[in-house]
């Protein structure tokens, strides 16, 4: 398509919009991550020597085409709603305003990058809803799909409200607080679990033992058995579950503990957890101060994509549009306008660009922005998000996000030049 803009002379400001057509059944919101790296990559765009090379040892591709792309850089400006703002479908959650050519040619990796950061975003935000602020960390590094998911997921955990990860590369990366405990396979390379906690605690002397490798009870007596024989040295700050029933095993773990006067000693869960057995361990009343949750986390497993789509919207200062069924797009650049009443959010409207609506403006140029300030602004967003959408349960009435009239009008009057018969 690059190359075809190119031999018609085709190199007018395009205006394109990502947005997603609809809700997956199981979510009531979707929180908007990502943009860090969609600005990082803009920064950077170029084709190197290597590419290039490639690109020679092709045949559809000419030599004036590909001498144009030597020096090609990516020189539009993009506009997105702030990274960690709480979205619905429909809405435009970025726009590319750059020569057709150059926004065409960034579609794949915008796209890549949003739509999979946000989806892991909502999904963690579900899981630390439920906790109802004990601990949550990323353990899914291990089962996500790639390295580059691995992390993104971990950064997507914190945006949104997480406390931290396990994977090493993520903290260096992005500033994540690092979590660790220790693996079965320590325990089993020793002769006795006895010695394994003693040798970890002794390198590692606040830090938390797993004590399920071969008797989870067994292993808890096992760490107060460490803590009389250490007396005043021992720190140990947690112990670990990773099997079995474990809102059962947590409620007799505390007993053990708090009999042996080790009430400091929190509880760390893992093992398959979701929201859904999240929700369920904490309305139990389980003594777990905090989990550990992997693979359901990472794979994002019970709504694993969005119908997300990057379409053009605008070239050469001309609205386009598109009908197709169940995939109408208004033409032209637009806005989205969030109403706030008494502090919660009631209603978004998109409008045109240079309408002036009631509410805040979601659409602003995309700057780079601390991690953290991306985790505030998720905070604060939730903490407006209505009570009946902050659930696990698929809400009814969902959050309504309406068009306003001039938008409606601009499609109908390209519909009506559309029927019209075309002259020989």
């Amino acid at each position: 398509m690059a190359q075809a803009y190119l031999a018609e002379h085709m190199d007018r400001l395009a205006v394109f919009e990502l947005a997603f057509r609809k809700m997956p059944e199981n979510r009531n919101y979707i929180v908007a991550a990502g943009f860090e790296d969609v600005l990082e990559f803009l920064s950077n765009f170029r084709f190197t020597s290597r590419d290039l090379d490639y690109l020679r040892g092709r045949t559809e591709f000419s030599k004036q085409f590909l001498e144009s792309l030597e020096q090609l850089r990516f020189t539009g400006t993009v506009y997105s709603v702030p990274e960690g703002t709480i979205v619905f479908a429909n809405e435009p959650l970025l726009q590319v305003i750059a020569p057709i050519a150059q926004a065409q040619l960034v579609e794949t990796y915008v796209l890549n990058q949003i739509h999979f950061q946000s989806l892991a975003a909502a999904k963690a935000a579900r899981v630390v809803t439920v906790a109802q602020g004990r601990g949550v960390v990323d353990f899914g590094s291990r089962r996500a799909h790639g390295t580059d998911a691995a992390i993104k997921v971990a950064r997507a955990t914190y945006l949104a409200g997480g406390d931290g990860t396990s994977n090493v590369l993520a903290g260096m990366r992005y500033g994540i607080p690092v979590f660790g405990t220790m693996a079965h396979s320590y325990i089993q390379a020793h002769e006795d679990e006895f010695a394994s906690f003693e040798a970890f605690a002794a390198l590692y002397p606040e830090t938390t033992l797993l004590v399920d490798t071969y008797d989870s009870l067994e292993g808890v007596r096992k760490v107060i058995d460490l803590r009389r024989k250490l007396g005043d040295r021992f720190r140990v700050r947690s112990i670990r579950l990773d099997s079995g029933d474990l809102g059962k095993l947590a409620v007799e773990s505390r007993k053990l503990l708090d009999a042996a006067g080790l009430t400091d000693v929190r509880i760390f869960a893992s093992s398959g957890l979701d929201e859904y057995k999240v929700q369920k361990l904490v309305d139990s009343g389980a003594p777990i101060d905090a989990f550990g949750v992997g693979t359901k986390l990472a794979v994002m497993a019970d709504a694993p994509e969005l119908d997300m789509a990057y379409k053009l919207v605008e070239y050469g200062g001309q609205g386009r549009f598109k009908l197709s069924s169940q995939k109408v797009l208004f033409p032209g650049r637009k806005q989205v306008f969030r109403q706030i009443e008494n502090g919660q959010m009631v209603r978004d409207v998109i409008g045109r660009f240079d309408e002036q609506l009631p509410g805040e403006p979601l659409l602003q140029p995309l700057t780079r922005v601390d991690l953290n300030e991306s985790r505030r602004r998720f905070r604060d967003e939730f903490g407006r998000l209505p009570q009946r959408l902050a659930k696990l349960d698929h809400a009814e009435p969902q959050y309504p996000v309406t068009v306003s009239q001039r938008l409606q009008v601009d499609l109908e009057t390209l519909r009506s030049k559309l029927d019209q018969p075309v002259s020989r």
